[in-house]
């Protein structure tokens, strides 16, 4: 596939590596389960970390040499990977920074640019944004692993995601061997989706992210649990909300905790569907007559509703707790998939199924998994084949 260019790009050429990759290689002597929320998952054949862009050049040019595939991991929240060796060469993205606008900042504007590296520890930078009043992200608070990984996935929370803010999207493309800056308007966002995960999957690696903020903004109080919670805070405030935002995400095991039993999980495993506008009102006039009272449904225009898919996955007779050998649904929460100890990828990607499989022969749905799999082969749709 030819290298694609958006308008508006900003492109840069390589600079040709001209030298050996070994210092930035690092021996693989540890299962990737470690480096991952799950916890899960076997040795690559490669690891490399990066902390620059000349470095990560290097990097997929060895990679490239080698025949190996270029899998980038950042915070490790939303990955599950496979018991077995993983063909391929893990790039640790560690890629720093965090600019706010400019120097001296340009008070006459509303928004302030914040270009953050894609190795940012992503709450890390929802913090610093917090405490320079700059709106567009508190509700994405608490959301664990790093920033690059956002924009691939869409990240979404509590009424906002990432769509809503991103500016543009710095890339290197494995195709050209090319950084490219891309237009918000020509990443392809969609719920929970990008051109980076579906159309071009595989061929990126965000390097760098910019956001446009509001400065002294209010905080975005549309999604209703936040929205009632809210009325409870004596003073509404971007820290304040950011706050709450962190201790509903704790009460459902959705922050990184070691003590927490539920903690070993990608936070939420499916996305919440979306079907055509007839299957909703058939959904809701069988929860009706199932005395489930009606179901959560969220008109999305064109003639489709979105549903809840915790709600889906509970009304379908698995309830939170739900286990099966070391693999089961959190206590707190069924949309997450909690990996006890002693599990395995397989075990994961089997209970995985049958949450699938219960829901869809129950409601006529079928879930889509969130996290990306690494070793697994063939997926459908987007789940790997057991």
């Amino acid at each position: 596939m030819p290298a694609r260019q958006a308008s508006n790009h900003r492109s840069r050429g390589r600079r040709g590596p001209d030298a050996d990759t070994s210092c930035y290689e690092r021996q693989v002597t540890e299962t990737l389960a470690r480096s991952t929320t799950l916890g899960v998952g076997g040795r690559p054949l490669r690891s490399v970390r990066v902390s620059s862009d000349h470095e990560l050049e290097l990097a997929v040019a060895e990679a490239q040499r080698a025949g190996l595939p270029v899998l980038v991991l950042g915070g490790g929240s939303n990955l599950v990977v496979a018991d077995d060796q993983i063909n391929g060469c893990v790039v640790e993205m560690r890629i720093q920074g965090l600019t706010f606008g400019s120097s001296p900042p340009n008070l006459q504007s509303p928004t302030e640019t914040v270009i953050v590296g894609a190795g940012e520890v992503w709450d890390d930078f929802v913090a610093a944004a917090c405490a320079r009043d700059l709106s567009g992200v508190e509700c994405l608070s608490g959301i664990p692993g790093s920033v690059g990984a956002t924009p691939i996935q869409n990240v979404g929370a509590y009424g906002q995601e990432v769509a809503d803010t991103i500016k543009w999207v710095e890339a290197f493309d494995l195709q050209s061997s090319r950084f490219e800056q891309i237009p918000a308007s020509a990443c392809e966002f969609a719920y929970r989706s990008s051109r980076f995960k579906h159309r071009e999957a595989g061929r990126w690696v965000v390097t760098r992210v910019a956001f446009e903020l509001v400065r002294g903004g209010a905080p975005k109080l549309s999604y209703g649990e936040l929205q009632r919670a809210a009325d409870k805070l004596p003073e509404l405030t971007l820290a304040s909300v950011r706050q709450l935002v962190i201790e509903l995400r704790r009460g459902k095991s959705m922050v990184l905790d070691t003590k927490d039993p539920n903690g070993r999980s990608c936070g939420s495993f499916f996305t919440n569907p979306i079907v055509a506008d007839e299957l909703a009102l058939s959904i809701a006039d069988r929860a009706a007559t199932l005395g489930y009272g009606k179901p959560p449904s969220f008109p999305q225009g064109n003639g489709m509703s979105k549903l809840s898919a915790g709600w889906l996955i509970e009304r379908a007779g698995l309830a939170k707790g739900t286990r099966e050998g070391n693999v089961g649904l959190s206590t707190k929460h069924t949309l997450a998939i909690v990996a006890h100890a002693d599990a395995s990828a397989a075990e994961v990607v089997r209970f995985a199924w049958r949450v699938r499989e219960t829901v869809e022969a129950f409601w006529g749905v079928r879930l889509v998994p969130e996290p990306v799999f690494w070793g697994f082969g063939t997926l459908e749709d987007g789940l790997p084949q057991r």
